[in-house]
């Protein structure tokens, strides 16, 4: 989930903030539970081979500072946390495949990322699952509040570790996706960030297609909806989507056509029809 404000901070007894990239202290490599998608390599990085590859890309993207903050070191959630993830392998190589996914290479001026400079990942004890904001004195500054109820919720455990990749994941493509200046439906905003997630290999068991209602109902609706135009115009339409709300304001009819060549409600209708 996305916000645009910043919400008020608040004082807790317990906190610990680090940056991921140098003073994070993790479990022992031979313990870490390796998301779904991805694999360990001699250096100690995670990285997920994408599904949809289609061309050679340049992994020489601007990396963000990383940094980790734990409001309650003492909580079950920060413990299982803690005990289930790498946090600096896992966001690194977490933050390379939303750029892999989202845009071809730092060289090709088709898709253009925006300057995050930073992501702070805030574990806290909250309502919900996680939410993502920026800085209010500069928007390159991310910040992802992520449950820590929500972690020491999640079951079964063997679970855990796929499903704390999945929701950064999401919220990740939160920090990197363009947004038509304001403009874009929030349910193309929440589908385009469950598709990268679906596209890692991410997806939990209780996702599955549905065709109920309309397309922008986001999430998981929208993203299986995505992966078909993904599949039926070719490799890289999504970052193509994604591409236009940089560029433009979002116009309804006008974006899908001049896009795709089709009415949103024609690519509905076809989806409708291949997944009934």
């Amino acid at each position: 989930m996305t916000v645009t404000s910043k919400t008020s901070n608040t004082t807790e007894p317990e906190s610990l903030t680090t940056a991921m990239s140098s003073t994070f202290i993790s479990p022992p490599p031979a313990t870490t539970i390796l998301p779904q998608g991805f694999e360990a390599h001699d250096q100690g990085d995670l990285e997920f081979s994408p599904q949809n590859n289609d061309g050679p890309q340049d992994d020489d993207f601007n990396q963000p500072k990383l940094r980790l903050e734990i409001r309650d070191l003492q909580h079950p959630g920060a413990l299982k946390f803690l005990a289930s993830v790498n946090a600096a392998s896992l966001m690194s190589a977490a933050v390379r495949n939303v750029q892999r996914h989202l845009y071809r290479s730092p060289a090709d001026v088709s898709t253009n990322p925006p300057g995050t400079r930073s992501v702070t990942v805030v574990l806290r004890d909250m309502d919900g699952v996680a939410f993502t904001t920026g800085k209010e004195l500069d928007d390159d500054h991310k910040e992802i509040h992520l449950s820590l109820r929500y972690i020491h919720s999640v079951s079964p455990h063997s679970r855990l570790s796929d499903e704390i990749t999945g929701v950064l994941t999401h919220e990740l493509v939160h920090c990197y996706q363009w947004n038509a200046r304001g403009t874009c439906p929030s349910g193309l905003i929440e589908g385009i960030a469950d598709w990268v997630r679906l596209r890692c290999g991410l997806s939990p068991p209780h996702w599955k297609r549905e065709t109920d209602g309309t397309w922008d109902k986001g999430y998981e609706h929208t993203a299986y909806f995505l992966d078909f135009l993904e599949q039926r115009f070719g490799p890289g339409t999504v970052r193509r989507i994604n591409e236009k709300l940089r560029r433009n304001r979002y116009m309804g009819e006008e974006f899908w056509t001049g896009l795709l060549g089709f009415s949103i409600e024609k690519l509905w209708k076809d989806y409708v029809m291949k997944t009934a």
